[in-house]
């Protein structure tokens, strides 16, 4: 049954589908990152799940697909309802890609409100992901542009922050409120104080905001990537469409969003959150994957340890004597590590690829 709630006519859903997720490796390679991959043994991959959770608030014309020209047609594969793809030609990082389904969502509907969610995180509790999205577009078409924070469940350094003030009167938002400051990942001891004073909560990159306010931001902040991509949404349904964008699109400024909008804006007051009550996690590596209580692979030996196994079967693993032991295998490459070492993974695809075995990145 959708859980859609009934005045979302003027949302639009942006999925930004991008990343190698290097500390997943060897699961996730730059060819086949972890947004295309069923990490949580669901039958169906993270990009799957988001696609399944947004159809229930929009239907699938109002999803828009941005990811890049080697994950293009995988994508296409594993969403057949999907039918707004841009593949932009290169990584610019997250405004340029936003901003790009903006720009042409706006020109095609000038009322729009568009929601960005990331292709690979994890969401339980969908009713009240919901409801936050909800109080998120009320919010948004107050002009606001809205992020909807986490609420955290420990201390973590892995995430940013959001600093939450005071109420805001938005009919049909009760939880809305101002956004005092963005905040970049802390130090645990500061962590531990965000959490005692309650105000705080993890930034997750989900933003809501009109499309028109957002590009108007966009226009006095980052005025060259703005007129960079009105040109290619001038072009977007015409007979040049891929000239215009294999033009532009390399002179684009490289931002994230958070940069480009989310924090300069919140110092003028413009930024407004609502909390996000259901299940999140973003998979960063193989402790969060551990954290969600994936344990891998069944009939692992386990003597004195605990901890993660992925094989491509066929092979029988013991592990003795490691808590939060780590091992992953594919074809062609095997990963031993602990849970308190997950951070580092990353390290290896760049070694790798500084030894020219970029067949295994």
């Amino acid at each position: 049954m959708s859980t859609a709630p009934s005045d979302l006519d003027d949302l639009h859903v942006i999925i930004p589908a991008g990343g190698a997720g290097t500390r997943l490796w060897p699961l996730s390679r730059a060819g086949r990152p972890k947004f295309l991959l069923d990490l949580t043994g669901s039958g169906r991959t993270l990009l799957q799940q988001t696609w399944d959770r947004v159809t229930k608030l929009v239907p699938p014309e109002r999803v828009h697909v941005v990811t890049g020209p080697r994950h293009a047609d995988a994508v296409r594969a594993q969403l057949p309802g999907l039918t707004s793809v841009f593949v932009e030609p290169s990584p610019r990082d997250s405004m340029p890609a936003i901003g790009l389904a903006t720009a042409v969502v706006l020109a095609r509907h000038p009322e729009a409100v568009v929601a960005s969610f990331a292709a690979d995180h994890v969401i339980t509790g969908e009713d009240r992901f919901a409801d936050a999205v909800a109080q998120a577009v009320r919010t948004a078409r107050t002009g606001a542009v809205t992020t909807i924070g986490i609420s955290p469940r420990s201390p973590s350094t892995a995430f940013g922050y959001v600093e939450s003030g005071a109420p805001l009167a938005v009919d049909g938002a009760p939880s809305a409120r101002t956004v005092v400051r963005f905040v970049e990942k802390p130090d645990e001891e500061t962590a531990r104080a965000y959490l005692r004073a309650g105000t705080f909560s993890w930034n997750a990159g989900m933003f809501v905001t009109r499309a028109d306010v957002l590009l108007g931001h966009l226009a006095r902040l980052q005025p060259t990537l703005h007129a960079g991509l009105q040109r290619i949404a001038a072009a977007w349904d015409g007979p040049d469409a891929q000239t215009v964008l294999e033009a532009v699109w390399p002179s684009l400024t490289r931002i994230a969003i958070d940069h480009a909008v989310a924090e300069p804006v919140s110092l003028t007051g413009g930024i407004a959150t609502v909390p996000g009550r259901f299940g999140w996690d973003d998979i960063g590596d193989f402790a969060a994957l551990h954290e969600l209580g994936v344990s891998g692979d069944t009939g692992v030996v386990w003597v004195d340890a605990d901890g993660l196994v992925r094989t491509t079967g066929g092979v029988t693993v013991a592990v003795v004597g490691i808590p939060g032991a780590v091992v992953v295998q594919t074809d062609d490459a095997l990963l031993v590590t602990t849970v308190e070492h997950a951070q580092r993974v990353k390290e290896v695809p760049a070694a790798l690829a500084a030894s020219g075995r970029t067949d295994l990145v």
